[in-house]
């Protein structure tokens, strides 16, 4: 019920067009069991000697002589409706009756059609609101997850989410809901006209209800959750997508074409599977309804049939009347099922996605934050302590003070924790013990989109947007103009490469940038952080994938970008980093040395070893 309500509430912004969609539902709903009402008129008037003509006293031949019943009321009921038909309809000759007829079929199917039209067209707008707002805040509750969730998620499986499962939620619910509105409808007008004809027949018929319910109730559980387990299946095979997608040149160079092909017609084979069992429970759902509803039918045809040859209390005409409208009836009560198979599918989709839109982001702001426009003193590393998993930890008791303007450099072995120390500055993650502060205010006191504003990060995987060059270095600015763009272009010595593509800074440079060399994806990015204009800067392993050429044009930017700014510097190739103010040496989570480039050589230890091993064949 839970899931309901919460789908319920982004049905509610469209309930203009919900209201009129259900309206125009009734209206169909009611012409709809009009045109059905105007069989037992039509063969009346052509086939009764009389024509269609009801006195007032008079409902249905034999009924004076019939015993007091306990349901005898409704005789009254079904006499005084079709005397009001009669009425309506009845013309001074049975020429005059069938035109009044004909005409009046024309009008209301017509009248029925045009109800159709609006109800779907309404109906077309709530569901595009629908999915509009859930793929909204499902990618909006994306970007407020901390960054450890995505880490432990595949990215077939996220994109998934927003596509195939939001998809069958549109045609599940929205799609089911229209159905489980106009079907019900069309059932009860067509029960009315039934016992407008037979109120004894349509009781007897009223037994195939409760078993329809109870059939739709047994089967839907189960297309729930096979349709859990299908749908689990084509996110493994969206992940197995996008992971391949993206990384076809390592797929190409290892020659692993086959293996992914493999890989991926298991993926599907066990999707078919599972399509199958899915389909199969829904397939066999319909014709077990139906068998019933056959036998239920059959039983009213013999049970009618012999009131009508014994000359019992059911004329003829009406009697036909009443067998198509019955067989009317099975239509809605087949889509009434097919409907609630389809809410079920959508269900169990709405769910999956609730589920995650349910987890609540490890970062979050604290109730009553703290405004920090500018850097102006210092950062401080205060008896700092981190671990991924709550047991192993990967940084310990680190005690550091960097002051404003100062370039510090992390150097050690990989592993060492040099990265999550900045990941916990830029507060991607937060200190399991210990606190970090910029100019003595606690960053998790801090507006998370103001810490951040501080801060602008180069890392060695460059993340490019298939977009213009423009609109990369100018990510997220707007209304930046030509002449900033160009100047931050060649301040990160880009403009010379940019000058000479097809489209100079309107070129497209396709999928994270895959139309560029690497040392020019750099330099965008480093173009990037200078329109940024951040107070503190960190590179990570900025340069470290670079031939030397590359390097040395983007080293030469990076001092570009360091002019009167905090800078942070983590790198493997220490002749990157010899002219830092301070080199802190981290290794197993702890600061094992900190000093200038020549007095850590002057120490000996870790430093200098890593600096002997890169350098000793110079």
């Amino acid at each position: 019920m839970k899931i309901y309500r919460r789908l319920f509430s982004y049905v509610t912004p469209s309930w203009k067009s919900l209201t009129g969609s259900i309206l125009c539902t009734v209206c169909f709903t009611l012409f709809s069991g009009l045109l059905v009402l105007l069989v037992g008129p039509f063969l009346k008037t052509v086939f009764s000697p009389q024509g269609f003509i009801v006195q007032d006293d008079i409902s249905v031949r034999g009924d004076d002589q019939e015993p007091v019943h306990p349901l005898s009321f409704l005789s009254g009921v079904s006499s005084k409706m079709k005397s009001m038909a009669a009425r309506l309809m009845m013309g001074e000759t049975r020429v005059e009756s069938l035109r009044r007829l004909c005409l009046l079929v024309i009008v209301v199917s017509l009248l029925k059609s045009i109800f159709l039209y609006l109800q779907g067209y309404l109906m077309a707008y709530v569901e595009q609101r629908l999915i509009m707002g859930l793929r909204n805040d499902l990618y909006r509750h994306f970007h407020t997850l901390s960054l450890s969730y995505f880490h432990g998620e595949r990215t077939g499986q996220l994109i998934s989410r927003v596509t195939y499962d939001v998809s069958l939620v549109n045609s599940g619910v929205t799609g089911g809901f229209v159905g489980m509105i106009k079907d019900p409808l069309l059932i009860f007008c067509y029960t009315v006209i039934l016992f407008y004809f037979s109120w004894r027949l349509t009781l007897f018929a009223a037994i195939i209800f409760p078993i329809t319910f109870w059939i739709m109730s047994k089967f839907g559980k189960r297309i729930r959750r096979q349709s859990t387990v299908t749908q689990e299946k084509m996110a493994d095979i969206t992940s197995l997508l996008q992971e391949t997608i993206s990384g076809i040149r390592v797929v190409k160079a290892f020659a692993m074409e086959r293996f992914e092909i493999d890989k991926f017609t298991k993926k599907i084979r066990e999707y078919f599977k599972t399509m199958l069992r899915l389909t199969r429970i829904r397939k066999l759902f319909g014709p077990v309804n139906e068998a019933v509803i056959t036998i239920v039918c059959v039983l009213i045809l013999w049970y009618g049939g012999r009131q009508v040859l014994t000359g019992g209390a059911l004329e003829p005409e009406y009697f036909i009347a009443f067998l198509v409208v019955l067989f009317s009836i099975i239509q809605p009560v087949k889509d009434l099922v097919r409907s609630y198979g389809n809410v079920q599918i959508g269900i169990a989709a709405a769910k999956r996605i609730f589920q995650v839109m349910d987890i609540q982001p490890k970062i979050r702001e604290a109730p009553k934050t703290i405004d920090l426009p500018k850097f102006q003193d210092s950062i401080r590393f205060e008896d700092v302590s981190f671990s991924y998993n709550g047991s192993d930890m990967v940084l310990e008791h680190i005690n550091l003070e960097v002051r404003r303007s100062e370039i510090t450099a992390l150097a050690g072995p990989s592993g060492g924790g040099k990265s999550t120390l900045m990941d916990l500055l830029a507060r991607f993650y937060d200190p399991t013990e210990g606190r970090i502060e910029i100019d003595g205010i606690d960053v998790r006191m801090v507006r998370i989109d103001d810490l951040r504003r501080l801060m602008g990060i180069v890392t060695q995987e460059t993340v490019l947007f298939n977009d213009t060059v423009r609109n990369n270095i100018a990510y997220g600015i707007k209304g930046i103009s030509d002449d900033r763009i160009i100047q931050a272009a060649k301040a990160a010595n880009a403009h010379a490469f940019i000058d000479i593509l097809p489209q100079k800074y309107e070129t497209t440079i396709g999928d994270r940038g895959v139309r560029i060399s690497g040392g020019e994806r750099q330099r965008l990015a480093i173009a990037r952080a200078i329109l940024k204009d951040p107070d503190i800067l960190i590179f990570d392993e900025a340069t470290s994938a670079l031939d030397t050429e590359s390097e040395f044009l983007v080293q030469q930017a990076i001092e570009n970008l360091m002019e009167n700014r905090t800078v942070f510097v983590i790198a493997h190739r220490l002749s990157t980093i010899r002219h830092a103010d301070r080199i802190i040496v981290i290794d197993n989570g702890r600061i094992v040395q900190q000093g200038r480039h020549e007095e850590l050589l002057e120490q000996g230890g870790l430093y200098k070893k890593l600096y002997d091993m890169q350098f000793r064949d110079l």
